[in-house]
């Protein structure tokens, strides 16, 4: 793609780097940050700034957060008894949109797959087998993505607490094999979550 301008296209290319943006969407961007007033591009630009070097990751879910604990663990009403485990923040905000979940969360922070190289090691899995270990966990669900990486995951970790005294689930599978969670519907997964079934019956299905 021809650009008149060298500093265009640097812009372009480094917009086109980011998931799902082709070189002329980015384009499309980047033209239209330019007619507008610069504080716009100056408050963009501030805002990426900020949540790059001043985000968290709370301490006790791993979830994003504006500060050490995250709104929903420090939420006296919720069950900390009851723990969902999910691959990816977004997948928080998807159960949270279904409004039917009062637990909280696991982040893992993603799923085992060792062709890209990702091993239980690069993921939040001993801070969850710690918080079982606690006793103060009686319930854990497994809400990861119905594919051969999200099995395998949720095997790994099913092997690691099954000697401890807590219920392990897994959500139903009105979540299609192969969806990934965080684009089904709030209605699917929040009857998922709600019809969610023993891992261990889970296991005799595959």
């Amino acid at each position: 793609m021809e650009l008149p301008s060298k500093l265009l296209e640097n812009a372009v290319n480094e917009i086109s780097q980011l998931p799902g943006i082709g070189k002329r969407t980015a384009l499309r961007l980047v033209l239209h940050l330019l007619r507008q007033p610069v504080e716009q591009s100056e408050d963009l630009a501030n805002a990426l700034l900020k949540v790059r070097g001043e985000i968290k990751y709370c301490s006790g879910c791993h979830n994003i957060s504006d500060k050490e604990i995250c709104q929903i663990c420090e939420n006296p009403g919720r069950d900390k008894s009851l723990v969902c485990v999910v691959e990816d923040v977004r997948d928080v905000m998807a159960i949270e949109n279904t409004g039917t979940y009062k637990g909280i969360y696991h982040v893992l922070g993603g799923k085992i797959n060792p062709i890209e190289g990702i091993g239980p090691s690069q993921l939040n899995i001993v801070s969850l087998v710690e918080k079982v270990k606690s006793n103060d966990v009686k319930e854990v669900i497994f809400a990861l993505s119905s594919t051969m990486e999200g099995d395998t995951t949720i095997f790994y970790i099913y092997k690691q607490i099954k000697d401890y005294n807590v219920k392990t689930s897994t959500i139903a599978r009105g979540i299609a094999v192969g969806d990934e969670l965080e684009y089904a519907d709030e209605v699917t997964l929040g009857r998922s979550l709600q019809h969610r079934i023993p891992y261990e019956q889970s296991l005799n299905q595959l």
